[in-house]
């Protein structure tokens, strides 16, 4: 069982500091995810925002939403034989794109040998954990060795430039943003920037009821998008709400799209990380932010609302509410605030 969380900061409160994130997957050419959605869940438990990409995730998906995302770690399940391969090329490519500070662990049960274990370990896998750990030390303490880990290895807060165009200098001012790490002169600052090179980039924002499909509306508006406009290129923000009982989050959208493999797409997850609320505090930074890079287009998709939610009108300039064909009685449209 979970412990409750510590009570969750109210709208327009600031967390002191932004929790944990794990990319989580399964290795390519693994069909085999059981393992892997109950480690995810023991991790989330931990209060730690957990970004699911699901099955059959090659080395190059997983550390694109790890680099995208700013995690801190990922966690990676090996079924399929090839993990000496998978696992020293994450290393790499972790190591050649500058997020080396991405600790990466992984599991495979019986496919991979203590032997090959010490190598992996050796060559710059934080951990693999084997049937023997599970046994000698439990799930739970599996979990809390992953998450403690982490946090010795974990990058200190810092104001990072905000001029850089890589995907891992946009996620670390992101996350800057998240931890409330710019001083309040040096932010109202910066916002004056932004909006000046932000000009009229276009906010679309992406709203409605949890489970209405507002992800694989998302996903097909960016597909026909990178079809319609080859030169042009497109930046994401997704929220999803955080668990009142744990403070952690599942930030399971990725999975559900497509159209993230174009390098002319990025791609951040964002946990609201307050109660009764479907945005984070800091959206309106975020976007600005986002706009002044030189993004052709900023899509914004909201956590799951109810009737009377309308905050992301305020923050875009195109808003859309998807939902489903059984909402009830037609004067149901008329309750809902956004419409």
């Amino acid at each position: 069982m979970s412990s409750p969380a510590p009570t969750l900061p109210l709208a327009g409160t600031q967390p002191e500091r932004s929790p944990l994130r794990f990319v989580t997957a399964a290795s390519l050419f693994d069909g085999h995810d059981a393992a892997i959605n109950i480690m995810r869940r023991l991790i989330q438990a931990q209060g730690v925002e957990v970004i699911h990409l699901g099955h059959n995730r090659s080395v190059r998906d997983v550390v694109d939403a790890a680099i995208q995302e700013d995690a801190d770690g990922i966690a990676v399940s090996s079924y399929q034989g090839g993990h000496m391969e998978y696992f020293r090329y994450m290393v790499d490519m972790l190591a050649e794109r500058g997020a080396a500070h991405i600790r990466v662990f992984g599991g495979g049960g019986g496919t991979i040998t203590p032997e090959e274990i010490a190598e992996l370990q050796s060559y710059g896998v934080e951990r693999i954990y084997h049937p023997n750990d599970g046994m000698k030390m439990g799930l739970k303490a599996m979990i809390e060795d992953l998450v403690h880990r982490t946090q010795q290895h974990r990058l200190p807060e810092t104001t990072p430039a905000t001029e850089g165009r890589e995907s891992l200098q946009i996620a670390r001012v992101l996350s800057a943003l998240e931890d409330g790490s710019f001083t309040e002169s040096e932010l109202e600052r910066q916002r004056k920037g932004w909006r000046l090179a932000g000009g009229r980039v276009p906010v679309v924002g992406i709203t409605g009821t949890g489970g209405a499909g507002k992800s694989s509306v998302t996903d097909e508006l960016l597909n026909r998008f990178l079809q319609s406009f080859p030169d042009k290129r497109v930046a994401v923000l997704a929220v999803d709400p955080t668990r009142r009982r744990t403070g952690g989050a599942l930030l399971g959208d990725r999975i559900r799209m497509n159209a993230l493999r174009s390098e002319r797409v990025f791609r951040r997850s964002m946990a609201t990380r307050r109660q009764h609320q479907a945005t984070s505090a800091v959206l309106s930074d975020a976007i600005s932010y986002l706009r002044s890079l030189g993004f052709d287009l900023v899509i914004v998709e909201t956590a799951g609302i109810g009737q009377s939610d309308s905050a992301i009108v305020d923050l875009v300039d195109f808003p859309m509410y998807v939902m489903t064909s059984d909402y009830g009685a037609a004067s149901q449209l008329e309750k809902i605030d956004m419409l």
